[in-house]
Protein backbone atom coordinates (compact mmCIF):
# COMPACT_ATOMS: atom_id res chain seq x y z
CA UNK A 1 0.00 0.00 0.00
CA UNK A 2 1.26 3.82 -0.52
CA UNK A 3 0.35 6.23 2.07
CA UNK A 4 -0.51 9.99 1.30
CA UNK A 5 0.05 12.50 3.47
CA UNK A 6 -1.49 15.58 2.63
CA UNK A 7 -4.00 13.97 0.08
CA UNK A 8 -6.37 16.71 0.11
CA UNK A 9 -3.95 19.17 -1.49
CA UNK A 10 -3.61 20.23 -4.68
CA UNK A 11 -0.40 18.03 -5.36
CA UNK A 12 -1.94 15.12 -2.82
CA UNK A 13 -5.37 14.89 -4.87
CA UNK A 14 -3.01 14.75 -8.12
CA UNK A 15 -0.80 12.00 -6.41
CA UNK A 16 -3.52 9.65 -5.34
CA UNK A 17 -5.32 9.83 -8.64
CA UNK A 18 -1.92 8.79 -10.09
CA UNK A 19 -1.31 6.29 -7.84
CA UNK A 20 -4.58 4.57 -8.56
CA UNK A 21 -4.66 4.80 -12.55
CA UNK A 22 -1.22 2.33 -11.79
CA UNK A 23 -2.91 0.31 -9.65
CA UNK A 24 -2.28 0.81 -6.83
CA UNK A 25 -3.44 0.34 -3.55
CA UNK A 26 -3.55 4.07 -1.93
CA UNK A 27 -4.24 4.96 1.83
CA UNK A 28 -4.35 8.82 2.41
CA UNK A 29 -3.67 9.80 6.05
CA UNK A 30 -5.91 12.83 6.75
CA UNK A 31 -7.07 14.84 9.96
CA UNK A 32 -10.72 14.68 11.40
CA UNK A 33 -11.36 18.12 10.15
CA UNK A 34 -10.34 17.50 7.09
CA UNK A 35 -12.87 17.70 3.49
CA UNK A 36 -12.73 14.49 1.99
CA UNK A 37 -15.34 15.05 -0.47
CA UNK A 38 -12.49 15.49 -3.01
CA UNK A 39 -11.69 11.39 -2.90
CA UNK A 40 -15.69 10.18 -3.22
CA UNK A 41 -14.75 9.07 -7.03
CA UNK A 42 -11.79 7.29 -6.03
CA UNK A 43 -11.12 4.00 -3.84
CA UNK A 44 -8.76 4.59 -0.73
CA UNK A 45 -8.19 3.89 2.31
CA UNK A 46 -8.79 6.55 5.26
CA UNK A 47 -6.68 6.55 7.81
CA UNK A 48 -7.04 9.84 10.38
CA UNK A 49 -4.72 11.57 12.53
CA UNK A 50 -2.07 14.15 12.51
CA UNK A 51 1.61 15.09 12.08
CA UNK A 52 2.39 16.02 15.27
CA UNK A 53 1.02 12.20 17.48
CA UNK A 54 3.70 9.78 15.92
CA UNK A 55 1.42 7.16 17.43
CA UNK A 56 -0.99 7.80 14.35
CA UNK A 57 1.18 8.10 11.99
CA UNK A 58 2.52 4.36 12.96
CA UNK A 59 -0.58 2.93 12.86
CA UNK A 60 -1.20 4.61 9.15
CA UNK A 61 1.76 3.59 7.84
CA UNK A 62 2.01 -0.47 9.47
CA UNK A 63 0.80 -1.70 6.05
CA UNK A 64 2.62 0.33 3.99
CA UNK A 65 5.40 -0.36 1.28
CA UNK A 66 6.02 3.45 0.35
CA UNK A 67 4.89 6.69 2.20
CA UNK A 68 4.47 9.72 -0.08
CA UNK A 69 5.00 12.37 2.85
CA UNK A 70 3.17 15.90 0.90
CA UNK A 71 1.73 17.21 3.84
CA UNK A 72 3.29 20.75 5.28
CA UNK A 73 1.90 24.00 6.22
CA UNK A 74 2.42 26.89 3.88
CA UNK A 75 1.65 30.60 4.52
CA UNK A 76 2.76 33.87 2.75
CA UNK A 77 1.56 35.63 5.83
CA UNK A 78 3.84 36.87 8.48
CA UNK A 79 3.79 35.68 12.13
CA UNK A 80 3.17 32.02 12.01
CA UNK A 81 6.41 31.10 12.48
CA UNK A 82 5.73 28.21 14.81
CA UNK A 83 3.16 26.47 13.26
CA UNK A 84 5.04 26.41 10.03
CA UNK A 85 8.24 24.75 12.54
CA UNK A 86 5.86 22.52 14.04
CA UNK A 87 4.16 21.15 11.01
CA UNK A 88 6.80 21.17 8.96
CA UNK A 89 9.82 20.31 11.12
CA UNK A 90 8.54 18.24 13.86
CA UNK A 91 5.77 17.23 11.75
CA UNK A 92 7.92 15.18 9.65
CA UNK A 93 10.33 14.31 12.23
CA UNK A 94 7.29 12.17 13.31
CA UNK A 95 7.21 10.79 9.99
CA UNK A 96 10.75 9.42 9.88
CA UNK A 97 10.15 7.78 13.26
CA UNK A 98 7.09 6.07 11.89
CA UNK A 99 8.29 5.15 9.04
CA UNK A 100 11.42 3.59 10.65
CA UNK A 101 9.64 2.00 13.06
CA UNK A 102 7.37 0.12 10.75
CA UNK A 103 9.35 -0.72 8.05
CA UNK A 104 8.76 1.35 5.63
CA UNK A 105 10.50 0.82 1.99
CA UNK A 106 10.81 4.36 0.91
CA UNK A 107 9.64 7.74 2.62
CA UNK A 108 9.42 10.05 -0.85
CA UNK A 109 9.68 13.59 0.75
CA UNK A 110 8.08 16.42 -0.91
CA UNK A 111 10.12 19.22 0.23
CA UNK A 112 10.13 22.67 -1.98
CA UNK A 113 12.34 25.05 -4.33
CA UNK A 114 12.78 27.33 -1.91
CA UNK A 115 14.48 24.97 0.25
CA UNK A 116 17.71 25.32 -2.02
CA UNK A 117 20.55 28.39 -0.97
CA UNK A 118 18.97 31.37 -2.70
CA UNK A 119 21.51 32.11 -5.59
CA UNK A 120 21.79 35.34 -7.93
CA UNK A 121 20.00 35.62 -11.05
CA UNK A 122 23.11 35.01 -13.34
CA UNK A 123 23.00 31.24 -12.16
CA UNK A 124 21.00 27.66 -12.46
CA UNK A 125 19.11 26.63 -9.48
CA UNK A 126 19.72 22.80 -9.39
CA UNK A 127 20.16 20.00 -7.08
CA UNK A 128 24.21 21.03 -6.42
CA UNK A 129 22.80 23.43 -4.02
CA UNK A 130 22.53 22.85 -0.31
CA UNK A 131 19.32 22.85 1.22
CA UNK A 132 19.30 26.50 3.87
CA UNK A 133 17.84 26.38 7.07
CA UNK A 134 19.11 30.08 7.72
CA UNK A 135 17.39 31.27 4.52
CA UNK A 136 16.49 34.96 4.33
CA UNK A 137 13.26 34.52 2.02
CA UNK A 138 11.12 33.41 4.94
CA UNK A 139 10.57 30.89 7.78
CA UNK A 140 8.39 28.69 5.62
CA UNK A 141 11.54 28.40 2.93
CA UNK A 142 13.79 27.64 6.69
CA UNK A 143 11.16 24.83 7.69
CA UNK A 144 11.45 23.20 4.43
CA UNK A 145 15.23 23.36 4.20
CA UNK A 146 15.26 21.93 7.62
CA UNK A 147 12.66 18.95 7.19
CA UNK A 148 14.78 17.95 3.87
CA UNK A 149 18.08 17.75 5.88
CA UNK A 150 16.57 16.09 8.45
CA UNK A 151 15.08 13.08 5.60
CA UNK A 152 18.78 13.47 4.26
CA UNK A 153 19.82 12.01 7.49
CA UNK A 154 17.39 9.91 8.26
CA UNK A 155 19.54 7.72 5.54
CA UNK A 156 22.14 7.04 8.52
CA UNK A 157 19.48 5.42 10.54
CA UNK A 158 18.99 2.83 7.85
CA UNK A 159 15.63 4.80 6.28
CA UNK A 160 15.74 4.82 2.60
CA UNK A 161 14.29 7.90 1.39
CA UNK A 162 14.65 10.42 -1.76
CA UNK A 163 13.19 14.01 -1.62
CA UNK A 164 11.35 15.56 -4.73
CA UNK A 165 11.43 19.81 -4.94
CA UNK A 166 8.91 20.61 -7.09
CA UNK A 167 8.30 24.95 -7.96
CA UNK A 168 5.02 26.68 -8.40
CA UNK A 169 2.23 23.56 -8.63
CA UNK A 170 -0.93 24.66 -10.90
CA UNK A 171 -3.32 22.92 -12.71
CA UNK A 172 -6.60 20.49 -11.99
CA UNK A 173 -7.90 18.87 -8.80
CA UNK A 174 -7.28 22.14 -6.91
CA UNK A 175 -10.20 21.31 -4.71
CA UNK A 176 -9.12 23.88 -1.75
CA UNK A 177 -8.01 26.58 -4.16
CA UNK A 178 -4.32 27.39 -3.71
CA UNK A 179 -2.75 30.67 -3.88
CA UNK A 180 -1.93 30.65 -7.89
CA UNK A 181 -5.49 28.81 -8.16
CA UNK A 182 -7.53 31.85 -6.20
CA UNK A 183 -5.52 34.10 -8.84
CA UNK A 184 -6.49 32.03 -11.91
CA UNK A 185 -10.52 32.09 -10.25
CA UNK A 186 -10.08 36.14 -9.81
CA UNK A 187 -8.77 36.87 -13.36
CA UNK A 188 -11.81 34.75 -14.80
CA UNK A 189 -14.46 36.81 -12.72
CA UNK A 190 -12.34 39.93 -14.17
CA UNK A 191 -11.14 41.00 -10.54
CA UNK A 192 -7.10 41.02 -11.47
CA UNK A 193 -6.48 44.95 -11.85
CA UNK A 194 -3.11 45.21 -11.54
CA UNK A 195 0.17 43.23 -12.21
CA UNK A 196 3.68 43.33 -11.07
CA UNK A 197 6.83 42.80 -12.55
CA UNK A 198 8.45 39.41 -11.80
CA UNK A 199 8.66 35.65 -13.23
CA UNK A 200 8.39 32.48 -11.33
CA UNK A 201 8.55 28.68 -12.63
CA UNK A 202 5.37 26.66 -13.28
CA UNK A 203 4.70 23.21 -13.51
CA UNK A 204 1.81 21.03 -13.94
CA UNK A 205 -0.02 18.81 -10.57
CA UNK A 206 -0.66 16.08 -12.93
CA UNK A 207 3.40 16.26 -13.58
CA UNK A 208 4.46 16.80 -9.80
CA UNK A 209 2.59 13.72 -8.84
CA UNK A 210 4.07 11.36 -12.04
CA UNK A 211 7.41 12.58 -10.44
CA UNK A 212 7.16 11.62 -7.21
CA UNK A 213 6.20 8.01 -8.02
CA UNK A 214 9.41 8.41 -10.96
CA UNK A 215 11.37 9.36 -7.78
CA UNK A 216 9.98 6.42 -5.62
CA UNK A 217 10.54 4.01 -8.24
CA UNK A 218 13.70 5.26 -9.45
CA UNK A 219 15.48 7.60 -7.61
CA UNK A 220 18.53 6.98 -5.77
CA UNK A 221 18.68 6.81 -2.06
CA UNK A 222 18.84 10.25 0.34
CA UNK A 223 18.50 11.86 -3.11
CA UNK A 224 16.83 15.03 -4.18
CA UNK A 225 15.19 15.85 -7.11
CA UNK A 226 14.00 19.25 -8.67
CA UNK A 227 10.58 18.82 -9.90
CA UNK A 228 10.23 22.05 -12.28
CA UNK A 229 8.66 23.03 -15.68
CA UNK A 230 9.23 26.19 -16.97
CA UNK A 231 9.75 29.71 -16.16
CA UNK A 232 6.64 32.65 -17.02
CA UNK A 233 7.29 36.24 -16.45
CA UNK A 234 4.09 37.50 -14.53
CA UNK A 235 2.82 39.36 -17.84
CA UNK A 236 3.86 36.65 -20.13
CA UNK A 237 1.15 34.67 -17.49
CA UNK A 238 -1.47 37.41 -18.05
CA UNK A 239 -1.08 37.15 -21.59
CA UNK A 240 -1.91 33.16 -21.59
CA UNK A 241 -4.47 33.61 -19.77
CA UNK A 242 -6.16 36.46 -21.60
CA UNK A 243 -5.72 34.06 -25.00
CA UNK A 244 -7.37 31.41 -22.98
CA UNK A 245 -10.27 33.21 -21.55
CA UNK A 246 -10.72 36.77 -23.39
CA UNK A 247 -10.30 38.77 -20.54
CA UNK A 248 -8.20 41.34 -20.91
CA UNK A 249 -5.19 40.89 -19.37
CA UNK A 250 -4.64 43.71 -16.49
CA UNK A 251 -2.30 46.68 -18.48
CA UNK A 252 -0.87 48.37 -15.13
CA UNK A 253 2.17 47.41 -13.44
CA UNK A 254 2.77 48.26 -9.67
CA UNK A 255 6.24 49.50 -9.57
CA UNK A 256 8.19 47.29 -7.69
CA UNK A 257 8.82 49.75 -5.07
CA UNK A 258 5.57 50.53 -4.05
CA UNK A 259 4.48 46.44 -4.23
CA UNK A 260 6.84 45.85 -1.27
CA UNK A 261 5.18 48.99 0.64
CA UNK A 262 1.36 47.51 -0.28
CA UNK A 263 3.13 44.38 0.56
CA UNK A 264 3.69 45.28 4.33
CA UNK A 265 0.21 46.37 5.05
CA UNK A 266 -1.93 43.80 2.82
CA UNK A 267 -1.60 40.94 5.36
CA UNK A 268 -3.69 43.08 7.83
CA UNK A 269 -6.43 42.81 4.94
CA UNK A 270 -6.39 39.40 4.61
CA UNK A 271 -6.93 38.94 8.44
CA UNK A 272 -9.92 41.79 8.52
CA UNK A 273 -11.72 40.26 4.96
CA UNK A 274 -10.92 36.80 5.81
CA UNK A 275 -9.82 36.21 2.05
CA UNK A 276 -6.74 33.92 0.95
CA UNK A 277 -3.50 35.54 0.70
CA UNK A 278 -2.10 36.66 -2.61
CA UNK A 279 0.42 39.75 -2.16
CA UNK A 280 2.83 40.23 0.60
CA UNK A 281 5.80 40.85 0.94
CA UNK A 282 7.39 37.07 0.89
CA UNK A 283 5.24 37.11 -2.43
CA UNK A 284 6.80 39.63 -3.72
CA UNK A 285 10.01 38.93 -3.07
CA UNK A 286 9.37 35.19 -4.63
CA UNK A 287 8.44 36.40 -8.23
CA UNK A 288 11.73 38.98 -8.12
CA UNK A 289 13.92 36.39 -6.99
CA UNK A 290 15.92 33.65 -9.12
CA UNK A 291 13.56 31.82 -10.95
CA UNK A 292 15.70 29.92 -13.86
CA UNK A 293 15.49 26.30 -12.53
CA UNK A 294 16.70 23.04 -14.08
CA UNK A 295 14.86 19.69 -13.91
CA UNK A 296 18.01 17.91 -16.26
CA UNK A 297 18.95 15.68 -13.14
CA UNK A 298 15.14 14.43 -13.21
CA UNK A 299 15.01 14.15 -16.62
CA UNK A 300 18.09 12.10 -16.62
CA UNK A 301 17.89 10.22 -13.87
CA UNK A 302 14.38 9.74 -13.80
CA UNK A 303 12.80 10.06 -17.40
CA UNK A 304 10.84 13.00 -15.70
CA UNK A 305 9.28 15.15 -19.00
CA UNK A 306 6.83 17.60 -17.93
CA UNK A 307 4.12 18.94 -20.38
CA UNK A 308 3.88 22.96 -21.99
CA UNK A 309 2.81 25.42 -19.45
CA UNK A 310 -0.03 26.67 -22.11
CA UNK A 311 -1.52 23.08 -21.73
CA UNK A 312 -1.75 23.42 -17.72
CA UNK A 313 -2.98 26.48 -17.90
CA UNK A 314 -5.77 25.69 -19.93
CA UNK A 315 -6.38 22.18 -18.51
CA UNK A 316 -6.49 24.34 -14.84
CA UNK A 317 -9.22 27.21 -16.20
CA UNK A 318 -11.42 24.14 -17.75
CA UNK A 319 -11.23 22.50 -14.94
CA UNK A 320 -12.31 25.65 -12.31
CA UNK A 321 -14.94 26.33 -14.37
CA UNK A 322 -16.33 22.89 -14.57
CA UNK A 323 -16.24 22.92 -10.55
CA UNK A 324 -18.13 26.12 -10.93
CA UNK A 325 -15.63 27.90 -9.24
CA UNK A 326 -16.56 30.73 -11.51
Amino acid sequence: MDIVTGATGLLGNALVRELLNRGREVGVFVRKTSDTDCFKDCRTEKFVGDLLDRDSCVNAFRKAEYVYHAASEISIMPGYSDYLNRVNIYGTKNVIKACLECGVKRLIYTSSIHAFKEQQENSVIDEKLPFDPHSKMGQYNRSKAQASIDVMNATKDGLNTVIVCPTAIIGPYDYKVSNLGSLFIDYCRKKQKIIINGAYDFVDSRDAAIGHILAAEKGKNGQAYILSGQRLTLPELMSILEKITGIAAPRFRLPKWLAYSLGFVAPVYYVVSKTKPKFTVYSVKTVNSNSYISHEKATRELGYNPRPINKTINDNIQWFKEKNYF
